[in-house]
């Protein structure tokens, strides 16, 4: 696997999204991608009790500890690499996560527009 090039949204080198939980595609903390990233893990999104009842609803349950793949589940207040669609999904949904731009691959604009991330941007 090929790592892309770890550039944000905003053009500039891809900060870290989150080492406790460990997240990303790599499982190296970043939002990195390349090739076989088919869901496009590039989205650093803070989870919320919203967000995760919806994740789970929609069939991707985030908050369920899978202690035999290493997974301690997510908690609101978390931050992790989100595949794009599904924050994008969310969105749609209104129920959309708050978004760390600094560390949100710019990949993620092939899935979401730059305004609807800035919209969800994390103060």
């Amino acid at each position: 696997m090929h790592m892309e090039a770890s550039k944000n949204v905003l053009d500039l080198p891809l900060e870290p999204c989150s080492t406790e939980p460990l997240t990303g595609f790599f499982r190296n903390g970043h939002c990195d991608t390349c090739e076989e990233d088919h869901g496009s893990h590039t989205v650093c999104a803070v989870m919320t009790a919203e967000f995760l009842a919806y994740s789970k609803y929609v069939g991707n349950d985030l908050s369920t500890p899978r202690p035999e793949f290493g997974f301690a589940g997510l908690k609101p207040g978390d931050h992790w690499c989100l595949c794009a669609s599904r924050f994008m999904q969310a969105h749609d949904e209104g129920c959309a996560p708050r978004v760390n731009l600094g560390a949100t691959h710019k990949r993620a604009l092939d899935i979401v527009p730059l305004q609807v991330l800035a919209d969800c941007a994390a103060t």
